[in-house]
């Protein structure tokens, strides 16, 4: 709000920007603000700092002798506070200059962290439901101080004039908002108790709402925050805290954490989640700011791995942004999240020592979370690893189970290899976890850390078919036929294929065929058809040394053992098409189209034989 120059300017001059107030507060609405609401928390916040600098005028007052009234009854929206109030001066400096807060002014705030905003342009948002700003106010720094009024319009224009002392008989100051039309929603007698409710709570300082109905008013924080009230015993606090997370955040906590960091002046309550979050899908926090709302989706307040918990928080020394909706990322910040962080951790370690079943629950829902910790974190993998729950040859079972029986642990580099394995390394006595899923395999290979007895070591085909049972000399002759015309049937998959006996029996053949094996011959294929002449033939090289997958065929198997019987070539080769796909599809890997394609012709080759045959 200030004068445009005029064309007498001298050339060279300094000149004021020009502010257009409208195009100002659609800026305000559309770009830092995320909703109309946000008029009355800062109505809330400008009364409470100014509650604030009068008790430090007067630091003999009475705790609670100084309050806020909130009053709606659909026809205006007034919030009246008993504060250190406004002087002529204040009033042209603080609210007839966009930008310039009263904080900043020496005599009101000789320490910011006192106060909850930083920021001069709060009294712009009530320009969001409301054409027009009345505020009357009479200072308290000044006895027998007049009252002043400012009237402050959409237009950018506003007045301002002193008034008798007995228009405002006490010190403090009354906003007053005429609602326009299509703000109605946001300020109908209801809605601005529950945004009262919503963003006061837990304010210090007693708020109370008056609806129009002539009663004495509802207090909106009719008691201190939780964790600031006494309980009789330990247990009636828990459930407290508890009930209160589950009126804040709808669930019934597995348990609450409560948070405590006095250097910070923070104190609130973590309630761990009573079902699993999936990874990546971080929910927000609730974030106070010396007792007004801040935030209901601060993600930045606690690390990545820290998704099995959602807080609530109240604290003195973190900064706001300039929409006070969320946090700035300072030092500050970082220091509170390390330190909630090593909270989290506490409650781990204190429940793995002293409360097992509660233990249970919390990894039977959160083992994903507890994992990433562990990866990255000694103290939790020392206590925790023992306790995980692992996808194994034994099915799921935890690490110091598995150990006790398997001296040397494998563990597959993918879910897939698991699966394909799972049943015959099983039935050969082998110890095979399942290390695709996300931290398994690095925190398998772990293992030995905590049980140093065991031997972890990656499973490769080599080591499984080195389990299988060969068969006799004379059975191997006697397949040699099939073998090589099976091996030439299947060398466009590069596939090589052995007869082993293997439980369990009904298992006809297996594959074994590793991600990385079939993505390097895939980029050996690609090169090698890319490349030609000398090029070409030392690639070509290359590609026969890349790692060949195996169908390992089941000698015990009735079916194996009739098909290495068959002696016309064409028949050979389509039941040997036919067991590698039946392989490939029990492998529940994705099929390539080659694979696809082997797969309904061998099985219309077979229907074909066996009708010719019964023909």
């Amino acid at each position: 709000m200030t004068l445009p120059h005029t064309p007498e300017s001298p050339a060279g001059a300094d000149r004021t920007f020009q502010v257009d107030l409208r195009g100002l507060v659609d800026l305000l609405s559309h770009h830092l603000y995320s909703s109309p609401r946000v008029y009355l928390r800062e109505l809330l916040q400008n009364a409470v700092d100014a509650l604030t600098a009068r008790h430090r005028l007067e630091p003999g007052a009475a705790p609670g002798a100084f309050g806020i009234r909130v009053h709606a009854d659909g026809s205006v929206v007034r919030v009246e506070d008993d504060g250190v109030g406004l002087t002529e001066a204040d009033v042209h400096t603080f609210l007839a200059t966009i930008g310039r807060s009263s904080k900043r002014a020496e005599g009101i705030a000789e320490q910011r962290a006192d106060f909850i905003g930083q920021f001069g342009i709060g009294l712009l948002s009530c320009f969001l439901v409301a054409d027009e700003i009345h505020v009357l106010s009479r200072s308290a720094r000044t006895p027998g101080a007049p009252a002043v009024e400012w009237r402050g319009r959409g237009d950018g224009s506003y007045s301002v004039r002193t008034l008798p002392a007995t228009a405002r008989p006490r010190p403090g100051t009354t906003v007053t908002l005429t609602p326009r039309a299509d703000a109605a929603d946001w300020t109908r007698p209801v809605q601005v108790q529950e945004l009262a409710r919503h963003f006061g709570s837990l304010l210090r300082h007693p708020v109370t709402f008056d609806g129009g109905t002539g009663g004495p008013g509802t207090a909106v924080n009719p008691e201190p925050a939780p964790w600031e009230r006494t309980y009789p015993t330990p247990g009636a606090r828990a459930r407290s805290l508890a009930a209160y997370g589950e009126e804040v955040f709808g669930f019934t906590p597995l348990d609450t954490i409560e948070l405590d960091l006095p250097a910070a002046g923070l104190k609130g309550i973590a309630c761990v989640l009573p079902e699993a979050v999936p990874a990546g899908r971080r929910r927000g926090h609730r974030v106070h700011v010396k007792g007004m709302l801040l935030s209901e989706q601060a993600e930045e307040i606690l690390p990545e791995w820290a998704f099995f918990v959602r807080c609530v928080i109240d604290a003195e020394s973190l900064r706001p942004t300039a929409s006070r909706e969320s946090l700035y990322e300072d030092d500050t910040l970082a220091a509170v999240r390390d330190a909630l962080a090593e909270r989290l951790r506490a409650w781990i370690a204190r429940t793995a020592a002293s409360d097992p079943e509660l233990l249970g629950r919390f990894l039977q829902a959160h083992h994903l979370a507890v994992k990433s910790l562990a990866v990255h974190d000694d103290e939790i993998l020392r206590m925790l690893l023992p306790w995980l729950p692992f996808e194994t040859t034994a099915g799921h079972a935890t690490l110091d189970e598995f150990a006790r029986t398997h001296r040397t642990v494998l563990v597959t580099s993918s879910v897939e290899e698991f699966r394909q394995v799972a049943a015959i390394a099983s039935a050969a006595g082998l110890g095979v976890v399942n290390g695709g899923y996300t931290y398994d395999r690095e925190l398998v290979h772990r293992l030995p850390e905590i049980r140093p007895e065991v031997s972890v070591a990656d499973l490769d085909p080599g080591t499984l078919t080195a389990h299988l049972d060969p068969v006799d000399r004379e059975t191997e002759l006697a397949a040699a036929a099939y073998l090589a015309q099976a091996r030439d049937a299947l060398a466009v998959f590069d596939c090589d294929v052995a007869l082993r006996t293997f439980q369990p029996a009904s298992a006809p053949a297996l594959l074994l065929d590793s991600r990385e094996a079939r993505h390097e011959r895939t980029r050996s294929q690609l090169a090698r058809e890319q490349q030609g002449g000398v090029w070409g033939d030392i690639l070509g090289h290359l590609r026969q040394e890349a790692p060949r997958a195996q169908l390992i065929l089941n000698q015990l198997n009735p079916l194996v053992r009739t098909a290495v019987a068959i002696d016309e070539p064409e028949l050979a080769r389509t039941s040997a098409e036919a067991l590698y796909g039946q392989a490939a599809m029990l492998s529940r890997r994705p099929l390539r189209p080659a694979e696809s394609s082997l797969i309904n012709r061998s099985f219309l080759d077979l229907l074909a034989h066996a009708l010719r045959k019964d023909s």
